[in-house]
């Protein structure tokens, strides 16, 4: 990082929506060379004013400079066009075309002829790929490279354009821990180029192991920005949420009660003799690496995944569930890991996703009590305190935090007995996680039982009374709440290591 070199800089920005202050005389600054993040909780401001140095948006009020001159931006293509790109959380990659046409999409190289030069093309994405440490033939679809290597493609895609400012959203959201390693050393190395990053992210460990300094918001405010080397983590969830989190998981003291659930030789294509019991009340912890069948071991539970093998028992009595539905049924509900495909219809207001899966309660002669629908809803809303306008808002338009509860309110309506959370805090911010922690410890006090898969080992370990660890399909190990140190759990996660070395 170049100490005083400024590429990038912000005063005073404010940007107004009818009825909302969005961002509030906001002022920063991004150093060449440098890692800075961008840090707060959702709704604090951190997208709008990425969307307002793209060109996605144009500022109420305020000025922003590039490399020492003034510049204003109505459109995307002139921030990109000087030096300025954006990685989004979800991939903006068209799958059915290669990797090659994808980064040179609406630039591609011309013959004297005027036709698309397909061999200066691929040529020019294989040295590109080779940048970014990819190794791939670039005449490959996007639908048929993994995640990790389709972040790499949105990275050479920014190189193409000679991005000198790189903003990264959650870009780790869906890498393993040793994707995230080799993401880091390619970052690094971009550095090394005086190529900027700014990097937004809810995963604090991460602000620590990559970036060199670090800027918080809330409520569309600037609060405070300094060295990542001079903070800490409680400072920052401190500044981020305008109070101290001295305890972001609950204290429990769990008692082991009578079994409620049983899955016993559950057999699939990802899931091989799933053998496991889950207590009244209790916080069962699943973990296991990116492929290891944890994820598959949930939905197939639920009904989401093919038929099994095996057999399930509720209090006592063997259950058959092959859909969604007859979970349901049967008093098992679950939040999947990926809320906005299927968790949410994005496109429809709060009180429609909220009282979706519960229609049939609030059906009166086969037609919905409306009154009834508005009464559970507005219960569901005080009850999580989901941050909005108006149950007829959309729910696209809420932030990761609350959509999130909104997904919870939905299925906690089903009245579970047994609730399976798939990655219940991925995508949301620290105040928002301490929330959703305080409601799956009072969920157990009414003795709901829940089944927690999380690859975020302080979440899991912190959160769960029990862990069993999964490799290649199988539960490889069951730790109770004392041995289940983060050592420990990703020890038997990765294999080969021995009960005696942890």
């Amino acid at each position: 990082m170049k100490e005083n070199e400024v590429i990038l800089r912000l005063e005073n920005i404010v940007k107004v929506f009818p009825g909302v202050i969005a961002l509030d005389n906001i002022s920063l600054e991004i150093r060449k060379g440098e890692i800075h993040a961008i840090c707060g909780e959702n709704g604090a401001g951190k997208s709008t004013l990425m969307k307002i140095i793209t060109g996605a948006y144009t500022c109420t009020s305020g000025k922003i400079y590039f490399q020492d001159k003034e510049v204003k931006f109505s459109s995307t293509k002139q921030s990109e066009e000087l030096g300025i790109s954006m990685i989004y959380q979800e991939f903006n990659l068209i799958p059915h075309l290669t990797v090659g046409e994808n980064i040179f999409l609406g630039r591609q190289p011309v013959n004297k002829m005027g036709f698309v030069d397909w061999n200066k093309l691929y040529s020019d994405a294989k040295v590109l790929l080779s940048r970014v440490g990819l190794n791939i033939d670039p005449k490959k679809l996007i639908k048929d490279i993994s995640v990790a290597e389709t972040q790499m493609v949105e990275i050479a895609k920014c190189l193409s354009v000679n991005s000198k400012v790189i903003i990264m959203d959650e870009p780790t959201a869906a890498l393993s821990d040793e994707e995230i390693k080799k993401f880091f050393s390619i970052i690094k190395k971009l550095t090394e180029e005086d190529i900027s990053i700014i990097y937004i992210t809810h995963r604090l460990e991460e602000i620590f192991e990559l970036t060199d300094r670090v800027t918080v918001f809330r409520d569309g405010k600037f609060i405070k920005e300094m060295k990542t080397s001079t903070t800490n983590h409680d400072e920052l969830v401190s500044l981020m949420v305008g109070k101290n989190i001295t305890h972001l998981y609950p204290k429990r003291d769990y008692q082991k009660k009578d079994v409620v659930f049983q899955v016993k030789k559950i057999n699939n294509s990802q899931v091989k003799n799933a053998d496991f019991e889950l207590y009244r009340g209790e916080i069962l912890g699943i973990y296991g690496l990116l492929g290891s069948g944890n994820i598959s071991l949930s939905k197939s539970i639920y009904g989401f995944y093919e038929a099994l093998q095996g057999e399930i028992y509720l209090e006592g009595n063997k259950v058959n569930i092959n859909k969604p539905s007859e979970a349901i049924k049967n008093g098992i509900s679950l939040v999947s890991d990926d809320r906005k495909n299927e968790g949410l219809i994005l496109i429809r207001n709060i009180r429609e996703n909220i009282s979706l899966a519960s229609l049939g309660e609030l059906e009166k002669n086969k037609v919905l009590d409306l009154n009834k629908e508005k009464k559970m809803v507005y219960e569901e809303v005080e009850k999580l305190n989901i941050k909005l306008s108006s149950i007829e808002q959309i729910v696209g338009n809420l932030s990761g935090g609350n959509q999130q509860k909104v997904v919870f309110a939905k299925i906690l309506e089903t009245k579970p007995k047994i609730l399976i959370l798939d990655e219940p805090t991925r995508g949301v911010d620290v105040g928002a996680k301490a929330e959703i922690y305080q409601i799956m410890d009072q969920l157990t006090q009414k003795d709901i039982s829940i089944i927690l898969v999380s690859t975020d080992l302080p979440e899991l370990i912190g959160m769960s009374d029990r862990v069993l660890v999964m490799r290649e399909g199988a539960i490889v190990k069951e730790l109770n709440k004392e041995q289940a140190t983060q050592k420990a759990v990703l020890s038997y996660a990765v294999g080969g290591i021995n009960n005696e070395e942890i």
